[in-house]
């Protein structure tokens, strides 16, 4: 219970950033940035949310439920609409995969250039 709680309040806190202080990130990012450096702290330790974080992951497919409602309520919008939403989609893991390529070149360069 302590860790589902832990992980809540993260999730607030990125709320309450996002919201309260207009950072234009969304508060899901800003929750699990906040978390992240509390763990790296050693503000908050894994023991603590280890049994939450796998239960949720092991009941994952439920999250992603509302998103399967969605395609469905949408079909006839999607049937209609489909050449733009698959260009946006390729589109969109082509930058991804191309600008993380590139950050693990550049990162890969800089870390033999201190050496």
């Amino acid at each position: 219970m302590r860790g589902m709680a832990i992980l809540l309040g993260f999730q607030l806190a990125g709320h309450v950033l996002h919201v309260a202080a207009g950072v234009p990130l969304p508060a899901g990012v800003l929750g699990l940035i906040l978390f992240a450096a509390c763990l790296f702290l050693g503000l908050v330790r894994l023991e603590w949310v280890e049994p939450a974080a796998g239960f949720l992951l092991r009941h994952m497919l439920l999250f992603f439920a509302p998103v399967v409602v969605g395609v469905v309520a949408f079909t006839p919008l999607l049937r209609r609409e489909w050449p733009a939403v698959t260009v946006g989609l390729v589109g969109s893991f082509l930058v991804v995969l191309l600008v993380t390529g590139w950050v693990a070149s550049w990162l890969t360069r800089e870390r033999k250039g201190r050496a």
